[in-house]
């Protein structure tokens, strides 16, 4: 087991170090490259949403607003305090940083209000936000902020990608993970088995919010450039779709989500305003023949692929591989 994660950490290293390459030497054109870059900051961002509003079970529309005090607050970092572009995964992890104390401060109406109610303060969350933004002259007002140092590139995201699914995948596997499940479920139920539910919204809201804060910091410096503007109700619906689209409590299902509606977006580019419309529609469709999400609480796995194959070839007659010999007597009739 031991070795099996030294080889892992070693296809790690060595995918991001192809990954830098590409991007320095430009093997791949910008505008694909700039497409796999949103897509791995789509994802990190769904992934923190899906913990809210799927693992959790708390419907709230809190990210654009915390996603724009990640994009903000590690811009300025990089700008005025570490600008050399060697401390910028410094500069991406204290913008998370003040994303988490963002949530934290969200989590706190979750204790007394619930469904509706609570959707309708977190958005709160998000026009306060954008609004506060468009008044401070010192992060450019209206206008946004300008000449944000251009650091992140495929391999950054990438590694932010990886580090984001693992952290969940522990998180779930954890103490706090399983206390997430038991509220989704019945939180009246949670509380009589000892399940701390404050300190539990607290500790979600705050993990998700990171991951959030984390994604908005890497589309700032992506672009060189954030504004207002960007974290409005647009960015709320565009995480939603990405969430209930790929399906919620998954990690597979989070970076599908993000996966096939950047494509479906940039696929449908030429048709300019109707592309919403066409995504929408197709949206619509999903959530009415696949209401769980194109992989809803379900994980891709190696077993399951294997799985997937040998029903497909039972259908076509064929004899599956898996089973073949299972009980040493392959041969015999």
């Amino acid at each position: 087991m031991f070795s099996n994660k030294i080889v892992n950490l070693i296809l790690l290293v060595l995918t991001a170090i192809i990954l830098f390459v590409i991007h320095h030497y430009q093997i791949i054109g910008a505008y694909y490259l700039q497409i796999a870059q949103y897509i791995g900051i789509y994802a990190i961002m769904v992934l923190g949403i899906n913990l809210v509003n799927g693992y959790l079970g708390i419907f709230s529309l809190g990210h654009a607003g915390i996603m724009a005090v990640g994009a903000y607050s590690s811009s300025l970092i990089s700008k005025y305090v570490f600008t050399d572009p060697v401390f910028f995964p410094i500069c991406i992890f204290l913008g998370g940083i003040v994303a988490l104390l963002a949530g934290f401060l969200i989590s706190i109406p979750s204790f007394k209000v619930r469904g509706d109610y609570l959707a309708i303060i977190t958005l709160g969350f998000t026009l306060i936000m954008k609004s506060v933004l468009q008044n401070l002259d010192f992060v450019g007002g209206a206008r946004g902020l300008r000449n944000i140092p251009a650091n992140t590139n495929i391999g950054w995201v990438f590694l932010w990608l990886v580090a984001a699914i693992l952290l969940v995948r522990m998180f779930i596997n954890s103490k706090y993970g399983r206390s997430t499940l038991a509220l989704h479920e019945d939180e009246i139920a949670a509380e009589l088995v000892s399940v701390d539910t404050k300190k539990t919204k607290v500790v979600v809201f705050g993990f998700s919010a990171f991951l959030i804060g984390v994604s908005g910091g890497l589309l700032a410096h992506l672009l060189s450039f954030t504004n207002p503007n960007t974290f409005g109700y647009v960015m709320v619906s565009e995480g939603l779709i990405m969430v209930y689209l790929g399906g919620i409590s998954s990690i597979t299902g989070s970076l599908l989500g993000a996966g096939v509606w950047a494509l479906l977006v940039e696929v449908l580019r030429p048709l300019g305003v109707w592309r919403w419309i066409i995504g929408a529609v197709m949206l619509i469709m999903v959530m009415i023949y696949r209401p769980g999400g194109l992989a809803g609480g379900t994980e891709l796995s190696i077993k399951g692929i294997v799985n997937f194959v040998d029903s497909v070839k039972k259908r076509i007659g064929l004899k599956p591989e898996s089973t073949f010999g299972s009980n040493g007597n392959s041969g015999k009739h």
